[in-house]
């Protein structure tokens, strides 16, 4: 059985990033928007990861819990902000909220 290099987390890692930026640059649905942003910040671990284990060191590791925790913090707020936007304007749709009159 073949072993699998860090060259395949690499490689998952840009596809990860790569559908994320994806998603951010095409959506206007608020909520997929988070979830591509989501998907971007486990690809960044998954290569933080990925380099931590190829190198033997566990910074990238450390640094993996810092992301997850921003990431955490930022889909609490953002949900309260989608679930606050949500009860006014009736839609999450980017396009229509745009202006953020009363």
């Amino acid at each position: 059985m073949p072993e699998v290099t860090i060259d395949w987390y690499v490689a998952l890692s840009v596809i990860l990033f790569s559908i994320g930026a994806l998603g951010v640059l095409l959506r206007r649905n608020a909520i997929i928007l988070f979830m591509s942003i989501e998907m971007m910040l486990n690809a960044a671990n998954l290569a933080f990861v990925a380099f931590a284990r190829h190198l033997g060191d566990l910074d990238g590791q450390v640094l993996v819990f810092f992301v997850i925790t921003v990431a955490a913090a930022e889909v609490a707020v953002g949900l309260v902000l989608i679930v606050t936007i949500f009860r006014t304007k009736k839609s999450i749709n980017i396009d229509e909220i745009h202006l953020m009159k009363g």
